[in-house]
């Protein structure tokens, strides 16, 4: 995404090997504009063939709000035309979903609605201790429909459907306990820094076929799931960093690799 294409409302950075996507709307607690979420979608997209990319963060700005959901302040909070059958969330959760580029939100502060799409569609969450989560949907006569594509089958369903049916939140406690998220900490960028230090210094090859394989068999039945990754488990091993991995191992040395 070039500059002149990019939101203002979006912050797209890269630091050393990891892409940073911030939302950039603290004045309405980062809520969603349809360009923040088309320029996501670019961004996510654009990073697929950059094998610089090793990881993309999601957050928003400031310590108040990681997403509110959907702006409802602007005049078409939902969609931008009405005969266009896909929306700008939904296109951004298709996106998301086929990434093969580790996704990792890094929830600052209230994830509330469409927030929760956002945050549901990584791979990976660390929250911060004061970070609260919701579906308050209900409250403004609505649900959470596209959300619960990316959602239901994060958490358990009862937990789900209060949420849903009440649009009362949680806190970042419960989140943890419900596994909505990986890992919570006062420091959430010193958390945040850990995870991805434990990312960085592995195979990118693996990593990126292994995102792949876990997406595609998520649906299948078990017979199906079996047939499929027993062919990939001899792609794995075919890649130069599977073999730099075997090597490195028995010559008690760090892997160098070529991502490939």
């Amino acid at each position: 995404m070039t500059a002149s294409t990019t939101p203002a409302e979006l912050g797209i950075e890269a630091r050393g090997p990891t892409l940073w996507l911030t939302i950039q709307r603290e004045e309405r607690r980062n809520a969603m504009s349809h360009a923040v979420l088309a320029g996501m979608a670019q961004a996510i997209s654009a990073a697929q063939t950059d094998r610089s990319v090793r990881a993309i963060v999601i957050t928003g700005a400031g310590s108040k709000a990681f997403c509110a959901g959907a702006d409802l302040q602007a005049a078409q909070a939902f969609t931008t035309d009405y005969s266009e059958p896909h929306g700008h969330l939904a296109q951004l959760l298709r996106v998301a979903r086929a990434s093969h580029v580790p996704l990792v939100a890094r929830v600052n502060g209230a994830c509330m609605a469409g927030g929760m799409g956002l945050l549901s569609m990584c791979d990976m969450a660390v929250a911060a201790s004061h970070a609260v989560f919701g579906l308050p949907e209900v409250k403004v006569g609505v649900f959470p429909a596209q959300v619960l594509s990316v959602l239901q089958h994060l958490i358990p369903r009862r937990a789900l459907a209060e949420m849903c049916i009440t649009g009362e939140p949680i806190t970042a406690a419960q989140a943890l306990a419900f596994g909505l998220v990986n890992h919570v900490d006062d420091d959430v960028d010193a958390r945040l820094q850990w995870l991805l230090d434990r990312v960085l210094d592995k195979s990118p090859a693996a990593i990126r076929r292994g995102l792949y394989t876990m997406k595609k068999i998520e649906a299948m039945a078990f017979e199906e799931s079996m047939s499929f990754t027993e062919s990939q488990i001899a792609l794995f091993t075919l890649t130069e960093d599977a073999r730099e991995g075997q090597a490195a191992f028995q010559q008690k040395r760090a892997p160098q690799w070529k991502g490939r």
